[in-house]
């Protein structure tokens, strides 16, 4: 049997990419992953703000904290995030919310998994480590909830009782303070459950939030004082963001000065008084119709307080 020989195969040659090309295709790969990811557009000048996403606005807040900060019917609002709404769209961004444990915000609006915190967050210098403060948009108060029946009545009570706090929040520090060594808990359901299973004896809350909660709570809790904050509370903003704080800054002023500030204070806090000598913002502009009371008069309004964090 004879075998014929195999004939040669013939490869046909490949053009090879050039340099320049290969770097062309290397930066389209990048550029269109960068916007597969929503990513930061490369242009300063589309993005002045340094937003996560251009033109939007993501903030962190919280579910739980009723008039201030919570979801209803799926969509956030309450005073804090209504007027965030209304002072960004004043610089033309859009707000997207989304739902955090206040132990966590700060953190993360300064490891810029969110452009802004909002929360009723108060001013304080511990804080200030950590995030930069836009001006003061609103006042608070603390609130000393119980057990309906409980003996208690004043702050000055609460050496050697089981009180319950928030984590990370103002009244935490309160707590802290005073040494007596508080209770801590994720977020506010946790604390009005500890209150309403009689495993804690008081909850430091903000006032607001805690009124709302003895409201709602079928008579097994009550109010039984309020203290006034002495500092404000602010929008919480990564450190060295001045652009963004900067222009939320001057769209605060002005939903202050057209009246959003004011329709905002008697839509969640109907019949609050304005402690003497707080302004709202940069206090260049006026409050439209937000009567200041004396300071006597503010001290006392413990059925109409605010909350803060």
């Amino acid at each position: 049997m004879r075998f014929l020989p195999a004939l040669p195969t013939t490869r046909r040659p490949r053009p090879a990419l050039t340099r320049a090309a290969a770097l062309g295709v290397a930066a389209l790969l990048a550029a269109t992953a960068l916007t597969a990811c929503g990513g930061e557009s490369a242009d300063p000048a589309d993005n002045p703000y340094g937003l996560l996403q251009p033109g939007v606005l993501r903030a962190g807040t919280l579910t739980d904290a009723p008039p201030n900060v919570y979801l209803k019917d799926g969509t956030f609002t309450g005073f804090d995030n209504d007027l965030l709404v209304a002072a960004a769209g004043k610089v033309g961004l859009k707000v997207e919310f989304v739902g955090t444990d206040f132990s966590a915000l700060l953190s993360q609006v300064n490891n810029r998994k969110f452009d802004i915190g909002s929360s009723s967050i108060t001013i304080t210098e511990a804080r200030k480590k950590t995030v930069d403060f836009g001006n003061g948009y609103d006042f608070g108060y603390f609130g000393l909830d119980v057990p309906a029946g409980s003996p208690l009545t004043g702050f000055d009570q609460l050496a050697g009782k089981r009180v319950v706090v928030v984590q990370g929040t103002v009244q935490d520090d309160y707590a802290t303070s005073r040494k007596l060594d508080p209770v801590r808990v994720p977020d506010y359901n946790g604390a009005i459950n500890q209150l309403k299973a009689g495993t804690a004896d008081a909850w430091i809350a903000p006032a607001e939030i805690g009124e709302k909660s003895a409201a709602d709570s079928n008579g097994k809790i009550t109010v039984a004082a309020t203290e006034l904050s002495p500092t404000p509370t602010a929008y919480a903003f990564a450190k060295g963001n001045d652009a963004l704080r900067k222009a939320l800054d001057k769209g605060l002023d002005e939903v202050i000065a057209d009246g959003t500030w004011t329709r905002l204070q008697q839509q969640y806090y109907p019949g609050r008084p304005i402690p003497a000598g707080f302004t709202p913002g940069s206090g260049d502009v006026a409050a439209p119709g937000a009567a200041t009371p004396s300071a006597s008069a503010s001290a006392s309004a413990s059925a109409s307080a605010s909350a803060n964090s």
